[in-house]
């Protein structure tokens, strides 16, 4: 095969498919498969919440990111037949077939089969659940007259989020900032109480002591009430039941968002293809699956052993796994030899409300209002294409990044 007409079908558009697609797109004929039409920079979901970033920042087209020669497919995979080298995308007539796949699917919400979790929590993985997360905000302050007691605003104003890693860290003190915004601004009474639920001893615990610091001191600046040890029995339409010190506490919520880990997309579990435990695909150091020398895996789905324990299962990871992934498919198509690489954490940067963040660079932490804005300047220079990158920090520059009030 010669690597200017091998076809390369890359299944996932999130960080490891569509970086992989940029670095193949003039090496290859590639098809991107996608059930959306756009990209997502999730670790900035946080941001388009609260309404300090726009939808287009972080989730621009692939028909604005990929050129004419990449063709994008908006569908599901439902299976693919290794033998005949073709993939069935639901809706879609006829299969695609290509001498490269690559699998980066990523990963969907785990519920770990608690009661109801699944059927009644807010997930917060895309634009679309941002959106309803603060409707429902919205929806909870709208019930409150002026004049109701303190008690009671705080009541209707009751928020879980489950998982207390980055992700609950970041969304909770976004939510309780935003709320008591909102409170002040519309002349009520109280505050608002917003819970963060973890079953674990500590609360962020892949992030190093010095972070985690302003971790805890940012949950109590923005008021959030921080549960670790905690156990959800049960998840309601309007609260849950979780048990601590083995006490079973029922409450009721606004809504109780779910962020408690993840686990592989089901396609994975359904191919015939090596995984541990945990269903994750066991990848080769050239991300080359065990059986197949032809098939790559990437990202939060593949178990890649040479890379520190902290990055796991990040968007991060991905990231830098594109660039080699790039250089193994062009190596393979041409016979020549493919590469391995050890990744390293690149530096944290998490989100700590409306007015704080916390970064880690270069083995040192920093906090506050600087490190929000470090934050966003790290971001621009993640995002996908330079144009992309060009617009979007113009728009952070000149426009700024103010949160919009609940209800605005």
């Amino acid at each position: 095969m010669t690597n200017t007409k091998a076809r390369v079908l890359i299944i996932g558009g999130g960080f490891g498919g569509l970086f992989t697609a940029l670095e193949l797109a003039e090496a290859c004929d590639v098809t991107l498969v996608s059930d959306e039409d756009h990209f997502l920079f999730r670790p900035m979901l946080y941001e388009y919440m609260s309404g300090e970033i726009e939808a287009w920042h972080i989730a621009p087209t692939y028909k604005e990111l990929l050129d004419d020669n990449i063709n994008v497919i908006r569908g599901e995979v439902k299976d693919i037949d290794f033998d005949a080298r073709e993939a069935v995308i639901d809706g879609y007539k006829s299969r695609v077939a290509y001498d490269v796949l690559v699998l980066a699917v990523g990963s969907t919400s785990n519920y770990w089969n608690i009661e109801g979790a699944a059927e009644h929590s807010m997930p917060f993985r895309k634009l679309a659940d941002a959106d309803a997360l603060r409707k429902r905000m919205i929806d909870a302050l709208d019930r409150i007259p002026p004049n109701l007691s303190p008690e009671d605003t705080q009541r209707i104003l009751t928020f879980a989020v489950v998982g207390g890693g980055a992700s609950g860290v970041e969304l909770s003190t976004k939510m309780a900032d935003l709320l008591r915004d909102a409170i002040k601004r519309r002349g009520l009474q109280g505050k608002p109480r917003v819970m963060i639920i973890e079953m674990g001893k500590d609360l962020v615990p892949t992030m190093g002591d010095e972070i985690r610091e302003y971790v805890k001191d940012a949950l109590v600046k923005s008021e959030v009430e921080a549960l670790t040890e905690t156990r959800v029995m049960s998840v309601q339409r309007d609260g849950l039941m979780f048990e601590r010190n083995g006490v079973s506490t029922s409450i009721k919520t606004a809504a109780t968002v779910w962020t408690a880990g993840v686990r592989v997309n089901p396609l994975i579990e359904h191919l015939d293809l090596a995984r541990d435990q945990r269903n994750l695909l066991l990848v080769r150091p050239t991300l080359q699956t065990q059986r197949h020398d032809n098939i790559f895996a990437i990202g939060d789905i593949a178990l890649f052993e040479d890379v520190t324990p902290s990055l796991a299962g990040t968007a991060q990871l991905a990231f830098q796994q594109a660039s080699l992934l790039g250089e193994n498919i062009k190596a393979f198509l041409s016979g020549g030899r493919l590469k391995t690489k050890h990744f390293e954490e690149l530096g944290e940067a998490v989100s700590l409300g409306t007015e704080r963040a916390a970064v880690l660079a270069g083995g040192r932490a920093f906090g506050g209002a600087l490190a929000r804005q470090a934050r966003f300047t790290l971001y621009t220079s993640r995002l996908p294409t330079w144009h992309h990158r060009l617009k979007v920090g113009a728009s952070w520059f000149f426009e700024g990044t103010t949160p919009r009030p609940l209800g605005l």
